[in-house]
């Protein structure tokens, strides 16, 4: 079989790699215009500081992240978190106020640490214990993470524990993002243990690996080593405008006038791409990508001499949407991951960009560092830093607002319709490293199984 793949991020790369194993006479051509590859895995070295422009980690519970690394050589790479530094904080005001102990998911489960914790209020904490008494909601219907949140635990233990560690993860808003495609299982427990505190445990249960894992020389070691094991992938750097039928499978409309006739086509890209990719082929499958909604983002990344600066005793913060401004988060990546730094220097990375907020991709570079230091500055740290880089995201992240799930469905039915042709990637069923490689997989068995009945 001959397939296309369109978009060569960690999906993508991920479906070209399935598809050789499915078929060894397989011929997989990936289509890119981004003269790099990974989409938003990509990693830069300089002077000793490994730098990040996006994901620096993945959850190691998602099995697809691991299992890839571990398939290509890479579980010894695997590292976790610095111990040492195992403290993260959320800012208020210009105070930093440190997340307690026992944190599941989103939820803290250590009461005695809640209570130590200048988060709540003693009345927030008291109706914060007294979860296991609320009544559990009947029927189906899905709600809003903050609606569930503020249900079952308080508003308060919203807004100061849960949006900001939920923004961290998603930038968006916890008043628009469904639960049901965000944190489902806390739906499930809900229902099958009518409470949160009464069904989570107090202490995860320890695994073979640390909750949080990236590679030993950045992210984007991945990403090489997968493309150096495809052995009959070819990569066309050229855009992809178009998906239509032809009378033995597809034909791909590329840039600069030309085509390429495939038997199957793996569409890996953002869903708004996806949208104008499937108009000529599926207007109604088309229209349900476009209403997809997504988020832009910064990231500012700054070195700077810890002979001027005395870097953060953890990982870094979260900053609540309550505090306003457009600053989500601050990691100190020197901190946080062994190998990020040369000695005597400190790399801290500051995320910007709210969901529903302005667009800072648009913004100068000046403007975006500026942004960044105000923020430091916060925390004294007004030193001039000795390395700067800036990464834009426009449109870097799916939002899974309400109603999300229903239109996956729909999305899925569609595509069904059309033998050979599979999507893959973050606007789906997870945003993160491995729920991206376990979609580019599960689309490159999805078109194996229409072409040539490929059992998996």
């Amino acid at each position: 079989m001959k397939v296309a793949v369109v978009g060569g991020g960690i999906a993508g790369l991920s479906a070209a790699r399935r598809l050789e194993a499915l078929d060894p006479g397989a011929e997989v051509v990936v289509v890119e215009p981004d003269s790099v590859l990974g989409g938003k895995v990509r990693t830069e070295r300089v002077g000793g500081f490994v730098i990040e422009a996006a994901p620096d980690s993945f959850l190691s519970r998602k099995e697809r992240g691991v299992g890839l690394c571990e398939e290509l050589g890479l579980g010894g790479e695997l590292v976790g978190r610095r111990p040492e530094n195992h403290r993260t904080y959320v800012r208020r005001g210009a105070e930093l106020l440190r997340l307690p102990e026992g944190l599941t998911g989103m939820i803290p489960t250590n009461l005695d640490a809640l209570e130590r914790s200048a988060l709540l209020s003693e009345e927030g904490r008291a109706r914060f214990s007294a979860e296991p008494d609320a009544p559990v909601a009947g029927g189906d219907e899905d709600e809003s993470v903050a609606a569930f949140v503020t249900r079952r635990f308080g508003r308060e233990s919203y807004d100061a524990l849960v949006e900001p560690l939920m923004t961290g993860i998603y930038g968006g808003d916890g008043e628009q993002l469904s639960l049901r495609a965000t944190f489902p299982q806390l739906r499930a427990l809900e229902l099958e243990h009518g409470s949160l505190l009464r069904a989570l445990p107090v202490q995860p249960a320890p695994g073979e690996r640390p909750p949080f894992v990236s590679l030993r020389g950045g992210m984007d070691v991945l990403v090489t080593t997968l493309v150096s094991r495809l052995e009959r992938t070819t990569v066309v750097r050229r855009a992809a405008l178009a998906v239509g039928r032809t009378a033995g499978g597809y034909e791909l409309a590329l840039g600069e006038g030309e085509s390429l006739r495939t038997d199957g086509v793996v569409v890996a890209t953002p869903a708004y791409v996806a949208a104008g990719l499937l108009e000529k082929l599926d207007p109604e499958l088309a229209d349900a990508h476009v209403s997809i909604p997504y988020a832009s983002s910064v990231v500012v990344t700054l070195a700077f001499s810890t002979d001027q600066v005395a870097p953060l005793d953890g990982y870094g913060y979260v900053i609540p949407r309550a505090e306003g401004g457009d600053v989500l988060a601050c990691t100190w990546s020197s901190h946080k991951w062994e190998g990020r730094a040369p000695e005597g220097s400190a790399l801290v990375r500051v995320y910007a960009g709210r969901f529903g907020g302005r667009d800072l991709t648009d913004s100068a570079d000046g403007e975006l560092v500026e942004l960044a230091r105000r923020e430091l500055a916060l925390l004294d740290v007004t030193a001039e830093p000795t390395l700067i880089r800036v990464q834009r995201w426009p449109r870097g992240m799916p939002q899974y607002v309400l109603g999300h799930p229903e239109r996956v469905e729909r999305i899925e039915g569609l595509v069904a319709e059309h033998a050979g042709i599979a999507l893959a990637g973050a606007a789906y069923r997870g945003v993160g490293v491995p729920d991206c490689i376990a979609s580019g997989e599960a689309a490159a068995e999805s078109v194996a199984q229409a072409l040539v009945g490929t059992r998996v």
